[in-house]
């Protein structure tokens, strides 16, 4: 046979030449070389679906042969050098085109970089433009006009979540599929994003495969990651303007004209990344560029917007890119991790306008992510304005200042400090306080149940235990108000802890920044135990002491005399159960022996 071509890797997953022998454009002495079938190898075993369907069009090619159509392995196995760095360095490609100048054959790949490559060195190349997929597939079979996700799994029923934020419906929509039914859909959904040129696999590893797949986000899960093989596909069902949420008039120009570091928080599904895309679109109309940051892409956004994936550079490179370019507006989509703060971070502090997107159980949880990463005194300056979606609606917006004061709950002067207001934007209320306490940074409740022990009062509990027993193994505190405290130890520690003419006691007051008053333990008293004395009767199994009442469901006070011991909440049919061998069920079982256990109800 005169014609010989030689086939790169590119064409054998795409499964090019088995397309081009049956539509019989393809004749003659088709050479592969033994890097392919390698490289191809190298990929399957690492769970690719590439590999997979490379080795598949080999078999194909198999099948395929006839008179005038030979099948044939040549060159080197490469080592593993070649294989490892065959993507970064070339290395598979350079051996692939050597091979095709030798052997006086004509490269056909879909690789253009490799098409040029080879064109330089004097090879006769065809180069093979991939088409668009037409046909659609099946898994877009499962979705319709109500569904956000299919959840595909071998050997389970397909299932899909139907509905819209907050009244989603779990419904099967298929029978069960074979593990071989599931990788065939998994092949296909790879097989089309390459041949896309608006999709993108996003990340491929060993055990997983993301992909963005038109408006389709996938993710494909296999052995030995999961159980399983198992493919979870999400996609926007509506696309929503900022005039659709109907907000209050504040909110709206807050977003449109005053807001500089927004964070749009809420869980799975209650749609942030939906207000994130109508915020987007609403800025480019108003002629502001518009980039987004994302991992991996699935935003639905206008063409005028670039959108950057993190999965394929840099923190780094995408800082530099951006502040270069300079854009007006900013989203980052899916803040997970310290590098994606700390790049929120940099570009909030070069002065950009950024709309940052993270999972969040409530509003101040989205503050909470940022303690630790930043100075508690910039915070302000990178994030002045929190959104928190539930169910698709916007039900909390928070705002950040900050000011010097002395916090709520505290009266002395000199405790002022900077302090980081977080007010409710609507009603002005302000809801809490973060500033620093002795060596933490603690975000404090303002809105308080009155009667009850303080959040303030637990934490300064906390810090004053944490700081005495440094001094004595027994420590007990009793806050007698927001700035004074008194401390009970044994009368051996009070001399170490008050210090030579109490030096040492100022010092731990200005430390802690209150004022303490040193007792021993003997003078302490212990306060009449309140509250509705419950009746109990006392069962044990092998484990457990049961307590039985008739109080269901309620939270209920266990002391021993007058001496506070624990709380615990009654199940549905009244009874609390205590480890025997756990140091509480010691005491209890102390308790019961003595007679003096008490279980109250307030």
């Amino acid at each position: 046979m005169d014609n010989k071509y030689v086939l790169d890797t590119s064409v054998v997953i795409e499964k090019v030449a088995s397309k081009l022998i049956k539509e019989g454009k393809l004749k003659g002495k088709i050479l592969i070389p033994k890097a392919v079938l390698a490289e191809l190898e190298n990929q399957a075993n690492k769970g690719q679906e590439t590999g997979l369907l490379g080795l598949e069009e080999l078999q194909d090619l198999q099948k395929l042969k006839k008179e005038d159509v030979e099948i044939e392995f040549v060159g080197e196995r490469p080592n593993l050098y070649q294989i490892k760095y065959a993507k970064a360095g070339g290395e598979i490609d350079s051996l692939i085109r050597d091979l095709a100048y030798n052997e006086n054959a004509v490269l056909i790949t879909a690789d253009f970089i490799q098409a040029e490559s080879a064109k330089a060195i004097g090879v006769e190349v065809k180069f093979v433009e991939l088409k668009r997929l037409v046909k659609a597939l099946k898994l877009e079979s499962f979705f319709d006009d109500t569904t956000m996700s299919v959840h595909i799994k071998e050997d389970c029923d397909v299932k899909a979540k139907k509905g819209f934020p907050g009244n989603w419906e779990l419904v099967t929509v298929a029978n069960k599929l074979k593990s071989e039914a599931v990788r065939d859909i998994a092949k296909e959904i790879v097989e089309a994003t390459r041949a896309d040129p608006k999709s993108f696999v996003e990340i491929s590893r060993k055990g997983s495969t993301i992909v963005q797949y038109k408006n389709y986000r996938i993710v494909i899960v296999r052995p030995p990651v999961s159980d399983g093989w198992e493919i979870t596909a999400v996609r926007p069902i509506k696309k929503l303007t900022l005039e659709d949420y109907n907000l209050p008039e504040e909110i709206l120009d807050r977003i449109k004209t005053k807001v500089n570091g927004l964070i749009i928080a809420g869980a799975t599904g209650s749609g942030k990344s939906t207000l994130a895309a109508a915020i987007g679109e609403y800025y480019n109309f108003a002629k502001k560029i518009t980039k987004t940051v994302e991992s991996p892409r699935d935003l639905v956004l206008s063409d005028d917007i670039t959108q950057y994936s993190k999965n394929f550079t840099s923190s780094q490179e995408i800082h530099d890119i951006l502040f270069l370019s300079r854009p007006d507006a900013i989203i980052f989509d899916e803040m997970r991790d310290t590098p994606d703060f700390k790049l929120f971070v940099d570009l909030r502090l070069g002065g950009s306008m950024v709309i940052g997107v993270l999972h969040a159980a409530n509003a101040i949880d989205a503050v909470q992510r940022f303690i630790g990463r930043i100075d508690t005194g910039i915070i302000p300056s990178v994030l002045d304005t929190i959104i928190f979606m539930d169910k698709g609606n916007l039900a909390k917006v928070l705002i950040l200042k900050i000011t010097v004061k002395v916090p709520t709950g505290m009266t002395e002067a000199d405790l002022s400090r900077p302090v980081v207001e977080v007010l409710d934007f609507l009603t002005k209320k302000l809801e809490y306080e973060i500033y620093s306490y002795g060596e933490q940074t603690v975000i404090v409740p303002v809105s308080l149940t009155a009667g009850k022990e303080t959040p303030m009062h637990k934490l300064a509990t906390k810090q004053i235990e944490t700081e005495m027993q440094r001094y004595s193994d027994n420590v007990k505190v009793e806050m007698q108000n927001s700035n004074k405290a008194t401390i009970y130890v044994n009368s051996d520690d009070i001399a170490r802890i008050i210090g030579k003419q109490g030096s040492n006691i100022d010092k731990i007051e200005k430390k802690l920044g209150i004022s303490l008053d040193v007792k021993e333990f003997g003078e302490q008293e212990t306060p009449e135990a309140e509250g509705e004395e419950v009746n109990y009767t006392l069962d044990q199994s092998n484990k457990y002491m049961i307590f039985l009442t008739n109080i269901k469901n309620k939270n209920l006070d266990f002391y021993v005399g007058n001496e506070y011991l624990f709380s615990a909440t009654s199940s549905k049919e009244g009874d609390i159960r205590i480890h025997k061998q756990s140091k509480l069920g010691k005491t209890l079982r102390d308790a019961v022996e003595r007679k003096n256990l008490r279980i109250l109800m307030i």
